[in-house]
C-alpha cells in the first residue's frame, strides 16, 4: 500500500474543493490534468453538466462559480485505490450553495467518483463525477427567519 500517495490524493481533493470555495482558479487549475474530464450530476443546473479540457472545467467554474455566490464542499469518507501511476478515489460529498442575489440556497448530497493520474511528479484529477443522492433548492423567503449574518463574496458581486 502506498501510502505517500494516499495522502497526497486526498490532500489533492481538498486542494481542489477549496480553489471551488475561495474562487482561487489557478490553484484549482494545478490539481486537474490537461486532458481532465468531469461529469456532475445537477438538477439546479437544468442538466448534466459534462465538461472536457482543464480550460472547459475552470472556465465554467469561474463563470457559474464566481463572485457573488458562496460555496462550501466538504468532503468525508475517502475510498482510494492506487495501482501504480493511476488511482481512483470515492467521496462523499456535502454541500451547500448560496446566492444572495436571488435568495436561493441549494444543500445536497453526493458520492463523488474519481480517477487520478500521476503525472511530472504530481498527482492530478483525471477525472471527477458524481450522481446527487438528494438535493433541496429553497428560496430565503420561504424561510422568515433565515439571515445572512457574514458573506465574504458580498462587496464583490
Amino acid at each position: 500500500m502506498d501510502l505517500i500517495a494516499l495522502e497526497e490524493i486526498r490532500a489533492l481533493k481538498h486542494r481542489y474543493l477549496r480553489s471551488i470555495d475561495l474562487k482561487q482558479w489557478d490553484e484549482l487549475a494545478a490539481t486537474l490534468a490537461e486532458d481532465a474530464t468531469t461529469d456532475y450530476g445537477s438538477p439546479s443546473g437544468g442538466r448534466p453538466l459534462a465538461f472536457t479540457g482543464r480550460d472547459e472545467i475552470v472556465s465554467y467554474m469561474r463563470e457559474q462559480l464566481g463572485s457573488g455566490m458562496t460555496t462550501v464542499h466538504h468532503c468525508t469518507g475517502p475510498e482510494i485505490t492506487v495501482d501504480g501511476e493511476h488511482a481512483s478515489g470515492s467521496w462523499c460529498l456535502s454541500d451547500t450553495v448560496l446566492v444572495p442575489r436571488y435568495e436561493v440556497a441549494i444543500i445536497g448530497s453526493a458520492y463523488y467518483e474519481d480517477r487520478y493520474r500521476h503525472v511530472d511528479g504530481a498527482w492530478k484529477i483525471a477525472h471527477t463525477g458524481y450522481v446527487r443522492l438528494y438535493e433541496a433548492k429553497m428560496s430565503f423567503a420561504d424561510l422568515p427567519s433565515f439571515r445572512l449574518t457574514a458573506d465574504m463574496w458580498a462587496s464583490t458581486g
